[in-house]
């Protein structure tokens, strides 16, 4: 990879990845690994979604998000969102961003149209979709937050220490706690708070394979493997220096490794 790989997405048949000090993102063949192509973007990107036609990157320090034809990597547009833009999601129509800088959400158009700019707790770092509602990791504020379609605050949820990501089961939304060494399991339909499982060291990212909840742990050069169901740990598996996030492919699961500039690749099943 380019320089402190951070972000990761799967596009349907390819990886890609932010590298967050060469202002790029690379683009893998998910079936080999091969590089296609290396991409430039905005300044210190971070997130990356996939819009099923363009990719989506949230560029830190540059309060902008750059949109990609994911076929070729050609820039679409450049737009502008709000301070510390540091992750990006999809929810079927529109895009979503966290303004980590300013505790917002801004919401895009597919054409890059602002659309609403919302609050939610504080240092905003992850964000997820769960089929009807956006739900915002606050790292600052040891919480979660659930956004309605329009931007109205459905609730603000506890969480561990440190929540930095997020994923969706399909029932749960599943929270990385940085701080306390954990993932916490809230019911997406009340944001009760189903369960607190301990993990490795300084969880980052999170991804769920379809059974599975994957966990990075940014200082224990490591990925934990746990049951959805029960939050039972499964396994761990070495990986690279400081892993960063986590994407699935269908079939394995891919790190990003900040530190060692590369990703991991490890069968899910």
């Amino acid at each position: 990879m380019g320089n402190t790989p951070r972000g990761i997405a799967f596009d349907g048949a390819n990886i890609w990845v932010t590298n967050d000090t060469n202002n790029s993102v690379t683009k893998l063949l998910a079936s080999t690994g091969a590089v296609v192509g290396t991409y430039p973007v905005g300044s210190f990107p971070v997130g990356i979604a996939f819009d099923g036609t363009n990719i989506w990157v949230a560029n830190n320090a540059g309060n902008d998000v750059t949109e990609l034809a994911a076929s070729t990597g050609a820039v679409v547009g450049t737009y502008p969102v709000g301070s510390g833009p540091w992750a990006v999601a999809f929810d079927g129509t529109n895009i979503w961003v966290a303004n980590s800088n300013n505790s917002t959400v801004t919401k895009l158009s597919p054409a890059g149209v602002t659309l609403g700019t919302y609050p939610v707790g504080n240092y905003p770092t992850g964000i997820a979709f769960d089929g009807a509602n956006m739900w915002v990791a606050n790292a600052g504020g040891n919480t979660v937050t659930e956004l309605a379609g329009n931007g109205a605050v459905v609730g603000t949820y506890p969480a561990g220490s440190l929540p930095y990501s997020l994923a969706f089961d399909g029932t749960y939304v599943w929270v990385s706690n940085s701080g306390s060494n954990s993932v916490t399991k809230l019911l997406a339909s009340t944001g009760a708070v189903v369960g607190t499982y301990s993990v490795g060291s300084q969880p980052f990212g999170v991804a769920f394979d379809g059974t599975n909840i994957w966990v990075t742990n940014l200082s224990g050069n490591s990925v934990t493997k746990l049951l959805a169901g029960t939050g039972a740990v499964l396994a761990t598996y070495p990986v690279g220096s400081s892993p960063y996030s986590v994407a699935f492919d269908g079939t394995n699961v891919w790190v990003a490794n900040q530190n060692s500039n590369s990703v991991s690749k490890i069968p899910a099943f």
